[in-house]
Protein backbone atom coordinates (compact mmCIF):
# COMPACT_ATOMS: atom_id res chain seq x y z
CA UNK A 1 0.00 0.00 0.00
CA UNK A 2 1.10 3.27 -0.96
CA UNK A 3 -0.27 7.11 -0.82
CA UNK A 4 -1.50 7.87 -3.50
CA UNK A 5 -3.36 10.80 -3.28
CA UNK A 6 -3.70 13.85 -0.43
CA UNK A 7 -5.77 16.77 -0.33
CA UNK A 8 -5.43 20.52 1.16
CA UNK A 9 -8.46 21.97 1.49
CA UNK A 10 -8.32 25.88 -0.41
CA UNK A 11 -10.23 28.82 -0.36
CA UNK A 12 -9.72 29.87 -3.97
CA UNK A 13 -8.71 26.90 -6.30
CA UNK A 14 -7.25 29.54 -9.02
CA UNK A 15 -4.93 31.40 -6.53
CA UNK A 16 -4.10 27.92 -4.80
CA UNK A 17 -2.69 26.51 -8.21
CA UNK A 18 -0.65 29.86 -8.90
CA UNK A 19 0.69 29.42 -5.60
CA UNK A 20 1.63 26.12 -5.43
CA UNK A 21 3.14 26.29 -8.83
CA UNK A 22 4.80 29.70 -9.47
CA UNK A 23 5.81 30.12 -5.82
CA UNK A 24 6.40 26.52 -4.45
CA UNK A 25 7.08 24.88 -7.66
CA UNK A 26 4.50 21.99 -7.98
CA UNK A 27 3.60 21.41 -11.56
CA UNK A 28 -0.37 20.58 -12.79
CA UNK A 29 -1.02 16.79 -13.21
CA UNK A 30 -5.22 17.36 -13.38
CA UNK A 31 -7.39 19.86 -13.94
CA UNK A 32 -10.93 18.58 -14.51
CA UNK A 33 -14.07 20.30 -14.28
CA UNK A 34 -16.32 19.37 -11.39
CA UNK A 35 -20.04 20.76 -11.14
CA UNK A 36 -20.42 24.47 -11.98
CA UNK A 37 -17.15 26.53 -10.66
CA UNK A 38 -15.30 23.39 -8.64
CA UNK A 39 -12.25 21.65 -10.28
CA UNK A 40 -10.44 18.54 -9.49
CA UNK A 41 -7.28 20.00 -9.26
CA UNK A 42 -3.85 18.04 -8.31
CA UNK A 43 -0.20 18.90 -8.34
CA UNK A 44 2.59 16.91 -8.17
CA UNK A 45 6.78 17.26 -7.52
CA UNK A 46 8.50 18.22 -10.75
CA UNK A 47 11.08 15.69 -9.55
CA UNK A 48 8.34 12.68 -9.08
CA UNK A 49 5.62 13.58 -11.83
CA UNK A 50 4.12 10.21 -11.36
CA UNK A 51 4.29 10.34 -7.83
CA UNK A 52 1.78 11.28 -4.62
CA UNK A 53 -0.57 14.14 -6.00
CA UNK A 54 -1.72 16.88 -3.91
CA UNK A 55 -5.78 17.76 -4.48
CA UNK A 56 -6.50 21.60 -3.88
CA UNK A 57 -9.61 20.88 -2.47
CA UNK A 58 -12.64 23.50 -2.73
CA UNK A 59 -13.55 24.43 0.57
CA UNK A 60 -17.04 23.28 0.53
CA UNK A 61 -18.01 21.32 3.62
CA UNK A 62 -18.28 23.29 6.58
CA UNK A 63 -16.99 21.27 8.75
CA UNK A 64 -13.64 20.80 6.64
CA UNK A 65 -13.59 25.33 7.42
CA UNK A 66 -13.73 24.51 10.73
CA UNK A 67 -11.03 21.93 10.95
CA UNK A 68 -8.54 23.91 8.91
CA UNK A 69 -9.45 27.19 10.70
CA UNK A 70 -8.64 25.45 13.93
CA UNK A 71 -4.89 23.95 13.01
CA UNK A 72 -4.10 27.81 11.57
CA UNK A 73 -5.25 29.22 14.86
CA UNK A 74 -3.40 26.36 16.53
CA UNK A 75 -0.41 26.79 14.24
CA UNK A 76 -0.32 23.44 13.10
CA UNK A 77 0.87 22.86 9.95
CA UNK A 78 -1.64 20.56 7.51
CA UNK A 79 1.11 19.37 5.35
CA UNK A 80 4.45 18.58 5.60
CA UNK A 81 6.86 18.25 2.11
CA UNK A 82 10.33 17.52 1.97
CA UNK A 83 12.91 19.63 0.85
CA UNK A 84 16.66 19.32 -0.01
CA UNK A 85 17.68 22.52 2.25
CA UNK A 86 15.13 23.67 4.77
CA UNK A 87 17.38 26.95 5.08
CA UNK A 88 17.71 27.78 1.17
CA UNK A 89 14.53 27.17 0.49
CA UNK A 90 13.44 29.67 3.52
CA UNK A 91 15.17 32.23 2.17
CA UNK A 92 14.00 31.76 -1.79
CA UNK A 93 10.30 31.40 -0.29
CA UNK A 94 11.22 34.84 1.47
CA UNK A 95 12.23 36.33 -1.64
CA UNK A 96 9.08 35.31 -3.35
CA UNK A 97 6.86 36.93 -0.61
CA UNK A 98 6.26 33.90 1.28
CA UNK A 99 4.88 34.61 5.15
CA UNK A 100 6.46 32.48 7.13
CA UNK A 101 4.92 31.51 11.17
CA UNK A 102 7.93 29.73 11.97
CA UNK A 103 11.55 30.35 10.75
CA UNK A 104 13.81 27.12 10.15
CA UNK A 105 14.02 25.56 13.57
CA UNK A 106 16.68 21.94 14.16
CA UNK A 107 15.04 19.90 15.84
CA UNK A 108 17.50 17.01 16.37
CA UNK A 109 17.39 15.72 12.84
CA UNK A 110 15.39 17.47 11.67
CA UNK A 111 15.21 20.87 10.44
CA UNK A 112 11.63 22.12 9.86
CA UNK A 113 9.92 26.12 8.75
CA UNK A 114 6.50 26.80 8.63
CA UNK A 115 4.75 28.98 5.76
CA UNK A 116 1.28 30.34 5.05
CA UNK A 117 0.01 29.13 1.57
CA UNK A 118 -2.02 32.21 1.04
CA UNK A 119 -5.11 29.86 1.05
CA UNK A 120 -5.80 29.22 4.97
CA UNK A 121 -3.18 26.45 5.30
CA UNK A 122 0.15 26.10 7.33
CA UNK A 123 2.46 23.81 5.26
CA UNK A 124 5.81 22.75 7.21
CA UNK A 125 8.98 22.06 5.11
CA UNK A 126 11.02 19.78 6.14
CA UNK A 127 15.01 18.15 6.06
CA UNK A 128 15.92 15.65 7.74
CA UNK A 129 20.01 15.23 8.13
CA UNK A 130 21.65 12.41 6.50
Amino acid sequence: MKIHLTSVFVDDQAKALRFYTDVLGFVLKHDVPVGEKDRWLTVVSPEEPSGTELLLEPLGHPIARTYRDTLVEDGVPLAQFAVEDVHAEYERLRALGVRFTQQPVEMGPVTTAVLDDTCGNLIQIATQAR
